[in-house]
Formats: structure tokens, sequence, C-alpha cells
């Protein structure tokens, strides 16, 4: 699978629009599936095509494009950089269309075959990918959900098409991007079951201090607002490592004598499967807002409703 970046520009757009007559919505497909895929079999099968169509397909995308598209890379196939730069847009004006033919129609879940792609926070993946997965296989065994890890909250992965629905914290202001709140959850401790911290069923912060952290942050960092409580109360704790995922803090204080912080959700979930406690931390700290955005234009397609809808249910099946 690649990265599409969002620095799609208007020398692309005018590239699109010039080649209009030469494209019809069918090789966008093609091209689509194609810069998902990375390869002309996979996309062929997905396309329920055959490989040789598929392949007269990229070489009608090629003169059309006036672009290699796709060009060997060992065993593989990359997209040149116009490709890149060109898959948002594609991306968007397939949705488009979908949302332009289905409108007025009922929506079929059994039969749709589509790939949403799900931007989502570590925390909250850890505990609602599996539900949400099993949700939509049940009742759309042609649907792929494609969840990607954050990397930047910028909105413009929901504007340009390359993200179809954002599950994270925080709020986002934009005047067509539209939201709907999923949960709220709070921080807790977590330590081994046979740690002596475990046993205390209300750990005083004093007691948090003697014993080495975890942090989990993918930006590194190994301060948060645990530590401003601390300084508030003439306290520090030590952070022994610094982890990208609240997954990994969760592995690593199972098989040690750390302390880590995680989402009470998450401990809840895998706690006693990991042979952990879960105790809440006697500080205020904030609780954190869970929601979902999406961009406005994705508002009347019906396949694009039923994700969100199933997404909400899934969260609220496993204790939200």
């Amino acid at each position: 699978m690649f990265s599409v970046p969002r620095n799609f520009d208007k020398s692309c757009l005018r590239s699109l629009q010039t080649m209009s007559d030469q494209l019809d919505l069918n090789l966008l497909r093609v091209f689509d599936a194609l810069l998902q895929e990375g390869s002309v079999t996979a996309a062929a099968e997905r396309l329920h095509l055959s490989i040789p169509a598929t392949s007269r397909a990229l070489g009608r995308l090629r003169r059309a494009m006036g672009d290699p598209v796709l060009v060997r890379a060992g065993r593989g196939l990359a997209p040149t950089p116009f490709a890149l730069r060109a898959a948002p847009r594609v991306r968007s004006l397939l949705d488009e269309a979908a949302t332009l033919v289905s409108a007025d129609r009922e929506l079929s879940v059994a039969e749709l075959e589509r790939t949403f792609t799900i931007r989502i926070n570590d925390g909250v993946a850890a505990t609602m990918v599996t539900a949400a997965v099993e949700a939509t296989a049940a009742v759309a065994p042609g649907v792929r959900l494609r969840f990607v890890a954050e990397g930047s909250e910028s909105i413009e992965a929901l504007r340009d098409g390359s993200v179809d629905l954002d599950i994270g914290a925080g709020e986002v202001a934009a005047p067509e991007i539209r939201a709907a709140h999923l949960y709220r959850d709070r921080v807790v401790g977590i330590v081994r079951a046979d740690s002596p911290l475990g046993r205390r069923r209300r750990p005083t912060l004093a007691q948090l201090c003697r014993h080495p952290h975890v942090s989990a942050s993918r930006r590194g960092r190994s301060r948060g607002p645990l530590d401003d409580a601390l300084d508030d109360a003439g306290l520090k704790r030590h952070v022994a490592a610094v982890v990208p995922t609240y997954a990994v803090a969760a592995l690593l204080v199972a098989s040690s004598r750390y302390v880590g912080l995680v989402p009470q959700r998450l401990a809840e979930q895998y706690g006693p499967t990991l042979g952990l406690r879960w105790f809440p931390v006697p500080a205020a700290l904030p609780e954190v807002g869970v929601r979902m955005i999406w961009h406005a234009r994705l508002d009347a397609d019906p396949a694009q409703r039923w994700l969100r809808d199933t997404v909400r249910h899934a969260v609220t099946q496993h204790g939200a």
C-alpha cells in the first residue's frame, strides 16, 4: 500500500482536466486500484478483470496521462510522483461519482465492494478495530477497512479523499468538516498483577513515584499531564522508557516492573489477558473525548453513512 501525499497541486488538476476527454470513469477506477494495490495482478482481482485487460487499461492510462504512472521497482511496481499527486483527486472524483449515482438508491450493503480508509488513534484502535472489522465482515464481505495510523492531524487528507474517516481525540474547526462524538475516556495506571503496587486499590502519587514509568507518545515525549500534577505536589517520577503506542506500553508493563498510563477502555479489555491490574490515578488528569470526523461531501453517500453507523455501533457494543 502506498502512502499518498496531500500536496496535490493545481498543475496536476489542470493535467487531469486536459485529459478528461481521454479518460472515462472505468479508467479512473483502474488508476485508483493500481495505486492502492501496487500490482496489476492485485488490481485485476480487486476490479474483477483479467490481468491482460488490466494491463491494457494501464497502457491507456499512460497514454492519456502522458506519464508512466507505475514503474518497475524490484518485483513490484512503484508510483511516479505525478501518480502520487493525482491519486487523492482521483479518489475524490470516484467518491463524488458514487454519491451521484447512489444518492436516490437504497444501499445494498451485502453487494458493496469498496475500501474505506480510516485514520485512527492507536489507543482507540486497540479497543475498536476488531469490533468494527467483525461487524463489517458479517454484513458486507466485499468491504475492506484500511486503518492508517495518525501521522498528522491535518484535515487535508479528508479534503482530498485519501482518508474517509478520522477517529481520535481533539477538536477540528473547519466549516466543511463534520463531527460526531463517540465516547469519553480517562487515563488510568497499569502494573503487572504481581507488582506490589498492583495490590493497592488506590496508590498515592508518592507511591507511584517509587517505581519506574513507561510513557506512550508517538512524538517521543516523556512528559505529560501527570508530571504537572506531580510538580504541584513537589514530586517527580522517573520515566525509564518512551514507546510510540499504548499497546506497546501495555506489553512492556506486562513483562517488567514498570508503571504505565493507558486509556481505561484498553486496560479493561486487555488487562486480564496480559496479566495487568489497573487503578485510578490520584490526580486531576483531563478526560479525553473521542470523536469521528469526515468531509461534508460524504454526508449524502449511503455507503459512508453506513460506515459511520457501523463504527458508532461497534463502539457502543464495547462499553462506550
